[in-house]
């Protein structure tokens, strides 16, 4: 995966001056769009179309500094106007593009590569299940990304189930894991930045159909599952793992994420405070 990284860098840099997206980039790698962007944002901190705006302006800025001009350079890296290449310029580099060369200064935005890096030696238990098709059953409610802590809006939505939403629920349980799951999907378009909001449901797992209309039902293909089960100080040792199957799992499987919904349980321990075994389960594609 590292050596397909940073061959799709190459592939950006040699492609700075087209026309270039997500979906194309996507392409090349022979994996879905869904999957190396998510991939790529927790390797590198940056989306991938915030990485090749930064690319674009910092080759702009080289072209500047060598005098040519600004309306050559704008349209050379593919922004329809002056307007809009001078505004995009100005916030990135804190200066007007007609400014580099008369004042000779700039600021440069590097080539990423991607490297190995041992962070510690942790094993990640894991395991594939196949799930037939079936149906989230539960509340939801749109909340804000939130990375660490505790999302205080998934605390008022699981205060506001009632005792007839819960035991509806429990009726319709009849797939594993058997749990109250909370379940992740539709996410805004930042949602790699912790910035916007996703859907998040309280609910559980059911091959049912019929579904009152105070449940929302939202259904899922047949996939395969990654399950990573992880416990410890909740919700940190919850978050972490989430962190790391992005960061250091998904980068050296054979494995692609499918989009699809992600959902988790959680047990807490009765006997310690703060303290709990949960389960993560994502959408995969085995190569």
């Amino acid at each position: 995966m590292l050596k397909e990284l940073n061959q799709v860098i190459d592939y950006i840099e040699e492609h700075l001056t087209d026309e270039l997206s997500p979906e194309m980039i996507a392409d090349y790698t022979g994996v879905s769009d869904y999957h190396f962007r998510t991939v790529f944002f927790h390797l590198s901190g940056l989306t991938l179309t915030e990485y090749i705006k930064n690319r674009k302006l910092s080759e702009a800025s080289k072209d500047l500094l060598t005098g040519e001009k600004v309306t050559d350079t704008a349209f050379k890296y593919g922004y329809q106007s002056v307007d809009g290449f001078t505004r995009a310029f100005k916030k990135w580099g804190g200066a007007l593009p007609s400014e580099v060369f008369k004042y000779q200064t700039s600021r440069s935005f590097p080539k990423l590569s991607f490297t190995i890096t041992v962070k510690g030696g942790k094993n990640m238990d894991f395991r594939i299940e196949e799930k037939p098709a079936f149906h989230f059953a539960g509340v939801s409610k749109r909340v804000p990304m939130q990375f660490e802590g505790i999302n205080h809006e998934i605390v008022k939505l699981a205060q506001s189930i009632t005792d007839e939403q819960r035991k509806e629920m429990r009726a319709l349980q009849n797939l594993a894991p058997y749990e109250i799951v909370n379940v992740s999907y539709n996410a805004d378009a930042h949602f790699l930045k912790e910035e916007g909001f996703l859907t998040h449901l309280i609910g559980v797992l059911t091959t049912e159909t019929n579904v009152s209309s105070q449940l929302e039902k939202v259904p899922v293909e047949a996939h395969s599952w990654a399950i990573f089960p992880n416990e410890g100080p909740f919700p940190s040792t919850l978050q972490q793992t989430m962190a790391n199957i992005y960061s250091e799992w998904l980068p050296s499987s054979n494995i692609e994420l499918v989009d699809a919904p992600t959902f988790s349980f959680t047990k807490m321990d009765t006997n310690k405070k703060d303290y709990a075994f949960s389960e993560i389960w994502i959408a995969v594609l085995q190569k």
